[in-house]
This record gives structure tokens, C-alpha cells and sequence, in this order.
């Protein structure tokens, strides 16, 4: 490059370097942070043309400089570009040392705001991330804490402002997507909600399943204030029906009347209570306080019932739950958020009155037959509690058993909801399914729903932890051992055979563990199994092979007897006749067989000869 050309370059740096120089003076954070990055840029250009060249560029002195040696001049005008480059890093050095002690003391308030924030201390949370965003003006999760404390404090705009800022500093910041949606849905602008929660699945398909969550809280709350805006109006408009709703609520705050004013009050009520308006209207009028919050009905609700007259008054109750429930997702919400409801429905579903029994369960399965419902029993309600209040209902003989089965099996069906019943699982729950399969119980239990109540049980193994905790139960393994004698003597008619399959499929499930506790009994196992080869029901075949498939690899004495037993020769039945899934239980349990005996290979080759 000529003289020329150096020099012209060189003054084309100091104009820039010039420039960067001055907008760090600049008071405008938005402004410094552009500079910063124009310097970093700068730098890095200068240092890869140092590289590149392999000696740093200088201009020629005497062309343009006559002063002597040793008195250039120092000012930022006739400054040197080493010069330059050396005050730039040492500046850049500087602000890195100083962000990081930015960040650090940014991070320190943060903490503080969090532990604020989980008191529910949302006033001094906000303090401490605004500290923390007074230092350090881009650091994206304060903006998004402080937006979510916000929006505990229910000031959606500064929380929608915070979210903005954060999506400068990060555009794909999802918790800001997510705080955005909540605020607007504060706000009660439903459309806008719904935008920003389905930009979160344009940035990332796997949360799919969160933000339909969140789709159906918006579409919930939407028709909740639809439904209290056509109540409002209906009331204004003195509509019979919601007049006659706050009337009768009128007459039924009165305290300490006797049960049969209360119990007739509430039949009217119910009757009144005739479509989504009246119900929203029973609930803006703080109708579920009536009860809640009223001593005698209360008390009525928690004893066994035994006068008539509380027996009348517990109906009367439920016949109005029912009625303002139904078809009412926010009715259900609050109703079931009552302080007082866990205690009343698990006493109702004890109570000695069969009635009282069956309307408690017509209740329990408005719950159960919507997604939102089955999680609101399960987080309101004690699951180790209901599913025991519910189980016991098998002993019965009429239709409250099948309500009873049919709500467990609702509610343990869903992966989401079973780890909700691993509290006291293994000391209320275990010990309560032990007792079940004894003889003496089985002798007890209504052999229609049976199968349900232990396909109940198959569902909750599912969950891993309640699966590992069942199957290193040397107890239940025995219980589900000698149900399965019980349930294969030949007297035993289809009752006992539908059983048997719910039997083998817990068995299967729990055999997917590998423990000592099955090393132990896998001869039990296996020489059920093994007997039960001979059934003539296809699906008591298939998931005896498939326990064996899993028992046999963890026991070796159990292949030596099961070999003895004559399993070649059925498993090779199995795979002539059976169909897929048996098959591929049948050559996995052939291929221990012969790894481990050989007598087993040699009953392959001798059978299979002669199939």
C-alpha cells in the first residue's frame, strides 16, 4: 500500500475511532450499547489486518510530521493509531471488568427478588429487580421476574412494557411470550392473549402441550366474563329466573335456622338454578358461601346423618352442587377450591346413607368426565384419601360400586395425574390394595367391577415410583399370587376368568422392575404362569408368556423348573397359533431357555420337529 493510501486510511480510522470515543459519552443506554458493539467490531477488523500483514501498519513520519523525534503530539487530532488501538483496549478491558461486576451485583438483587417474589413479597421484588436493571440495563430475566410480579400486583401494562424490553434483549425469549399472554388476559383482551401465546409454539414446537394450557385458560376465563356480563344484564333486566336465584340466597343467609328451613330453601334454590345464567348468578352472589360458611349446614354435612332431617338437608345439598356444577368449569373451580368442601365430600362418600353415598358419587362424576375436572379432584381433593373412599365401594352390589370404579378408572387413567397418588401410597394405598386380593376379601368384592378396581390399580403402575414401590412388595406379590389361585380353580366361572385377565396384566406391569424382591418369587411366578399356558383364552396366554418374558431373565432357578414343566413345547405352540405379540413374548423367553439349559435346545429341536 502507498504513502498515500496509508495515510488516507489512517485518517479514515481516527474519524471512526473518534466517533466511538465520543458516543461513550453519551447518556442514552440504547445508544452506548450500539457503540460498544461498533468498538468491539472495530478492534477485532484491526487486529485481523495486524494478522494478516504480519506487522502492525505505521505511517511514514516524515511525510506529514517535521516535529523532532520524541515530541509528536499528543492530542486525539494528531494522536498515532497504535495509540489509538492501545487507549480502545485498555478502555474495552475496562468495561468488560466493569460488566462483570455489573452482572454479579445485578444477579445479587435478582436472588433477593426471587426470594421476595416466593414470599409473595411482589412490591419488594419489583424493587429489587429494578435495582438490579438500574445497573445492568440489558440483562433480559429481570425484565421478565419483574414482569411477573407485575402481574401478581395486577399491573398488566408495566408488565407488558417489561415484556417488550425483554424481547429487545432476547426475540426469543419465551417467558416474555408467556408473561405477555398473562397480562393481556388480565387485561381481559383475549384475542391479543391468544397471539402471544401461540408465537411461543412458532419458536418452539415441543411446547405444544403448554400453550394449549394456556389457550384454554383464556377460552375459559373469556366465557366466564361472557357469562357474568349476560348475568348482569339478565339481573338489570329482572330477568324471573336469576331474581328469584338472589332471593331465595337472601333468605338462606339467615344463621342458626333450624335444618328443615335450610333444606327446603336450597331445593328451591336448586330448582331455580336452570341454565348457565342462573348458575353464574348463584355464583356472583357469593352463592357457595351460603353453604360454606354456615354452621348448621356443616355440620350436618360432616356427621354420619343419622336424624332424618339432616339426611333431607345433606340431599338437598348435593341436589344443588349438581345443579349449579354442570356444564360450569368456573362453578367447579370454585366450588372445589372451598376450604370446607375436601372435608364435607370425603365425609359424604363415607356416610351410612345409601343415598347420600350415591348423589356424592353423581357429583364426583360431573368432575370426572372433563379433562379440567379430573385435575381439579385431584389437586383439591386428598388422592390417597378418595382413592380409599372410593375403592371400598367394590364390596357393594348395586350401581354405586360402578360409579365409584368408573371415577377411579377416569382419574388414574391420565399419565398426568398418577403421580398425584404416590402421597402415603405406600402406607395408606398398599396395605388397602394387600387386603383386597385375600381370599376373604375376594369373597366379599362385586365380581362385575372387579376387574375394573384392579385395572385401577394397573394404571397407577404406570408411574414409575408407585411401580418400584408395589413390585418390591413381597406382600403384594403373594396377595396377587394367591388371587391368581383363587381365580384358576376349574370351578371357576367367567367372572373369575375376567379377573385372572386384570390379574396377569398387573403382573405384567409390575414385572417390567427388576428386583430382588422378583428374583425371589420367580419360581412362584413362573409355575403359574407356566400353568396357565394351557388356557384356552387367548389374552390369559399372551400375558402369561409376556410375564415369563420378564420373570425368567431375572430368576435362574426358575428357568431349570420351567424347562422341567415341559415351556418348550407350549412356547413353540404358542408361536404356531399365537399371534404377534405372543409370538415375540414366546422368542424371548425360548431364547433364555436355551441360553441357560440345554435341555432346552434340545426340546427345541425335538418339537419342533414334530409341530
Amino acid at each position: 500500500m502507498s504513502v498515500e493510501q496509508n495515510l488516507e486510511q489512517f485518517l479514515k480510522d481516527v474519524d471512526e475511532i473518534a466517533e466511538i470515543i465520543q458516543g461513550l459519552s453519551s447518556d442514552d443506554a440504547t445508544s452506548q450499547e450500539h457503540i460498544i458493539a461498533k468498538a468491539d467490531q472495530k478492534l477485532a477488523l484491526l487486529k485481523k489486518k495486524e494478522n494478516e500483514d504480519g506487522i502492525r501498519t505505521k505511517t511514514n513520519r516524515t511525510v506529514f510530521n517535521n516535529s523532532p523525534a520524541g515530541s509528536f503530539p499528543q492530542s486525539n487530532s494528531e494522536m498515532s493509531q497504535d495509540s489509538f488501538l492501545a487507549h480502545l483496549e485498555k478502555d474495552a478491558a475496562e468495561r468488560a471488568e466493569k460488566r462483570t461486576q455489573d452482572k454479579a451485583l445485578a444477579n445479587a438483587l435478582k436472588d433477593l427478588g426471587n426470594e421476595a417474589y416466593a414470599k409473595g413479597d411482589y412490591e419488594s421484588a419489583v424493587q429489587h429487580y429494578s435495582e438490579g436493571l438500574e445497573i445492568l440495563r440489558d440483562m433480559q430475566v429481570l425484565y421478565t421476574n419483574r414482569a411477573q410480579a407485575y402481574i401478581k400486583m395486577e399491573k398488566y401494562q408495566n408488565a407488558i412494557t417489561d415484556c417488550e424490553w425483554a424481547l429487545k434483549c432476547d426475540e426469543k425469549c419465551l417467558k416474555a411470550y408467556v408473561h405477555m399472554g398473562k397480562a393481556y388476559l388480565g387485561l381481559k383482551k383475549y384475542d391479543e392473549a391468544r397471539k402471544y401465546y401461540k408465537k411461543i409454539t412458532d419458536l418452539d414446537g415441543n411446547k405444544e402441550k403448554m400453550v394449549k394450557g394456556y389457550l384454554n385458560q383464556v377460552d375459559s376465563q373469556e366465557m366466564k366474563d361472557m357469562q357474568e356480563k349476560k348475568a348482569s344484564r339478565d339481573l338489570e333486566a329482572g330477568a324471573e329466573n336469576a331474581v328469584s336465584v338472589t332471593q331465595l340466597l337472601q333468605k338462606l343467609y339467615k344463621t342458626d335456622q333450624i335444618p328443615l328451613y335450610y333444606s327446603g330453601g336450597l331445593q328451591l334454590l336448586a330448582n331455580a338454578v336452570k341454565d348457565c345464567t342462573t348458575q353464574t348468578v348463584f355464583r356472583t352472589n357469593s352463592g357457595f358461601n351460603v353453604i360454606g360458611d354456615n354452621t348448621v349446614i356443616n355440620r350436618s354435612l360432616i356427621s354420619k346423618q343419622a336424624d332424618p332431617m339432616d339426611v333431607d338437608l345433606c340431599l338437598s345439598v348435593l341436589t344443588l352442587w349438581q345443579a349449579v356444577c354442570t356444564g360450569n368449569e368456573e362453578n367447579q373451580r370454585l366450588f372445589i377450591s372451598h376450604p370446607n368442601v375436601t372435608q364435607q365430600l370425603l365425609a359424604l362418600l363415607s356416610s351410612d346413607v345409601p343415598d347420600v353415598q350415591s348423589k356424592t358419587l353423581d357429583l364426583l362424576s360431573i368432575y370426572s368426565m372433563t379433562e379440567e375436572g379430573r385435575s381439579l379432584l385431584v389437586k383439591h381433593l386428598h388422592p390417597s384419601r378418595l382413592l380409599k373412599s372410593l375403592v371400598i365401594y367394590v364390596t357393594l352390589m348395586d350401581r354405586r360400586a360402578v360409579k365409584a370404579m368408573d371415577i377411579l378408572h377416569s382419574l388414574t387413567l391420565e399419565q398426568r395425574l398418577k403421580p398425584y397418588f404416590r402421597t402415603d401410597f405406600l402406607s395408606e394405598s398398599l396395605p388397602l390394595f394387600n387386603r383386597l386380593l385375600t381370599k376373604s376379601s375376594m369373597s366379599l368384592v362385586n365380581m362385575a367391577v372387579f376387574p375394573l378396581c384392579i385395572a385401577v390399580i394397573g394404571h397407577l403402575t404406570e408411574d414409575r415410583i408407585i411401580r418400584s414401590t408395589m413390585a418390591g412388595s413381597l406382600e403384594f406379590w403373594n396377595s396377587c399370587l394367591l388371587a391368581v389361585d383363587e381365580c384358576s380353580v376349574p370351578a371357576a366361572g367367567q367372572a373369575h376368568q375376567d379377573i385372572l385377565v386384570a390379574l396377569l396384566g398387573l403382573m405384567f406391569n409390575l414385572s417390567l422392575e427388576e428386583n430382588s424382591v422378583i428374583q425371589g418369587t420367580g419360581v412362584d411366578i413362573s409355575t403359574r404362569c407356566l400353568s396357565l399356558l394351557n388356557s384356552k383364552d387367548g389374552t390369559i396366554v399372551t400375558r402369561s408368556v409376556g410375564i415369563l418374558s420378564r420373570v425368567l431373565p431375572q430368576c435362574t432357578a426358575a428357568v431349570g423348573l420351567s424347562v422341567q414343566g415341559g415351556i418348550v413345547k407350549k412356547l413353540i405352540k404358542c408361536l404356531k397359533a399365537g399371534g404377534q405379540r405372543t409370538s415375540s413374548y414366546a422368542v424371548k423367553v425360548l431364547a433364555v431357555c436355551t441360553k441357560q439349559d440345554p435341555q432346552a435346545q434340545s426340546d427345541v429341536v425335538k418339537y419342533d420337529k414334530n409341530t
